[in-house]
């Protein structure tokens, strides 16, 4: 019996050192073999939540969002998020709102700066927790519209990165709310790449956009404004006189235009045409200005360039950055149906002088000027608007007349021509803003012009109602301009920009071609400083004191 029971201990012992020897080592080995950086997992601890949202507001990030503040595009964030269900346009920038995912991404210039998670797990944090573990917040605020009144914290996490932290605001009944969401912000502005690298990140898509200069209807943002800017990222909105009617409501189509744009990489081109005398699109009492023929029989250059500055400072005060003017037409022909009165002299040397000094005083006020018609339009017997003017010229007599004012506001700093519609049939068997000849061959190589080259609106029956817009826009893109306006008609708008899309797809347009046209583009907005930013209420009775002080016996 005594023997037995030796025995079954000695068994059970053999048993314990063999499992002891085998489990044990392999357990020893598989922990041994773990990466050098990586921890042994612990059944029993986990990251706190708030250390883990702090460790992630260190990278600019949020709570199950791969995406990072500051540095994330617009287009990253909806090839994995797929398109947001609303967008929230505020002052600060557009936000996109995603329920089904609980999060919100804010955004300026088509980049995420604002990243906020509405995650179930922050309903478990409360007030004093965040208070206790983080401790004093760098920043105090309060908030409080009809449905909340809440308390933000802001903790400074770096240089680049805010931590906020939005709560119910504290009461005597409930002194510990919990967290209403967080959110990520990306203090410094997202660094301005070069134009060639902006350029090689741009899709065909934002290239084509750029080349637009697009009219909208209405007098208030609409859909089919919406996908201009949003869906075919145009670059420029022209606002036409159907669109305006009072100074505030002016300002607020604009700054709708630029809220929807935030999205975009590029601010919007805003022109009008603001030339004084009867062409002034601007709405208010603003006190006339004379037109340019009185100006011409003044023939005082300071003068000028005062007036300049004055289209300037309206311009800016509703919120555009381009100004279509000053014309640098020569009035040589008394039955010009056009231009007449809009002309400053049948003198092209008055017309040189008074041009460029108006050119001058509107560039003063950071606002582009655009000189127009090319290659002059002053000699034309028909309004390009109603049909295709004919001027039988040859390049000689360009050169001795037409040509003078704009190879001296070349020579002076001009920014972007506008290409009038008119057949020169000595020249070119396409209409002037279609024609090689005078866009390259006589602007760009001739005059030796590297500025920015529009056309003047391609719905002008001069073109419309003799050409497809779409191959007149191909033509023209081919021809040596940068920009395409198309003023009017959503529908013809999108058939310009499909067939340009189309004609580079098919080889009929390189990239490379295009790319020429966006640098100079951009380098223009560059130049300019131009942004999406909001502009004020419109003082008429300021601009009116403004416009009295520079005009003569007023």
């Amino acid at each position: 019996m005594f023997k037995k029971i030796i025995f079954i201990f000695v068994s059970i012992a053999m048993i314990g050192l063999v499992y002891y020897l085998f489990f044990e080592k392999k357990d020893s080995e598989q922990t041994s073999q773990l990466p050098a950086n990586q921890e042994e997992p612990s059944s029993t601890d986990e990251v706190p939540i708030i250390d883990k949202i702090y460790s992630l507001s260190k990278k600019g990030m949020i709570l199950e969002v791969p995406f990072t503040a500051g540095e994330t595009g617009y287009e990253e964030v909806t090839k994995i998020f797929g398109t947001p269900e609303n967008m929230d346009e505020t002052s600060v920038g557009d936000y996109a709102v995603y329920p089904e995912k609980r999060v919100t991404i804010g955004y300026k210039k088509s980049i995420a700066f604002d990243l906020r998670s509405y995650a179930k797990e922050l309903e478990k944090i409360h007030y004093k927790e965040v208070l206790d573990q983080l401790g004093e917040p760098t920043d105090i605020k309060y908030y409080q519209d009809a449905k909340y009144d809440q308390i933000i914290l802001t903790y400074r996490i770096s240089d680049e990165y805010q931590l906020k932290w939005i709560l119910d605001k504290p009461t005597e009944k409930k002194p510990n709310p919990t967290v209403h969401h967080i959110s990520v912000v990306a203090t410094k502005p997202s660094k301005q790449l070069p134009i060639p690298e902006m350029v090689d990140r741009m899709s065909l898509d934002e290239k084509i956009g750029q080349m637009i200069f697009a009219g909208v209807e209405g007098t208030k943002s609409n859909g089919d404004a919406d996908r201009l800017v949003r869906e075919y990222k145009v670059g420029g909105i022209i606002l036409n006189g159907e669109n305006i009617t009072t100074p505030s409501q002016t300002v607020a189509y604009i700054n709708d235009l630029k809220a929807r744009n935030s999205i975009n990489k590029v601010p919007l081109f805003l022109g009008i045409d603001q030339e004084g005398g009867r062409i002034t699109k601007l709405p208010g009492e603003l006190q006339n200005i004379p037109t340019n023929l009185e100006i011409g029989k003044m023939n005082d250059p300071a003068f000028s360039f005062e007036l300049g500055t004055v289209l300037g400072k309206l311009v800016k005060a509703y919120g555009f950055n381009i100004n279509f003017a000053p014309v640098l037409d020569v009035n040589s022909n008394p039955d010009n149906p056009v231009i007449g009165d809009r002309s400053f002299s049948a003198n092209p040397d008055v017309v040189s002088t008074l041009g460029i000094q108006t050119m001058k005083g509107i560039q003063s006020e950071n606002i582009i000027a655009s000189v127009k018609h090319f290659p002059g339009h002053g000699d034309t017997s028909v309004d390009s608007h109603l049909e295709l003017p004919t001027v039988n010229k040859s390049r000689t007599q360009l050169e001795e007349l037409e040509l003078i004012p704009f190879k001296r506001a070349i020579d002076e700093g001009a920014d972007m021509v506008m290409v009038a519609h008119i057949l020169l049939p000595k020249l070119d068997d396409y209409p002037s803003s279609m024609s090689k000849v005078i866009m390259t061959d006589f602007l760009r190589e001739g005059l030796g012009y590297d500025g920015v080259i529009i056309t003047d609106d391609m719905t002008m029956e001069a073109i419309a109602g003799n050409f497809d817009l779409g191959d007149a826009a191909i033509r023209s893109i081919k021809a040596g301009s940068d920009i395409v306006m198309v003023a009017h008609d959503y529908d013809k708008m999108i058939h310009v920009i499909e067939e340009m899309r189309k004609a580079v797809e098919k080889g009929e347009i390189s990239e490379e071609r295009i790319n020429e046209s966006v640098t100079r583009i951009l380098q223009l907005k560059e130049k300019y400083r131009i942004e999406d930013s909001r502009v004020g209420k419109v003082n008429v009775d300021t601009l009116n004191q403004m416009i009295g002080t520079v005009l003569p016996n007023s």
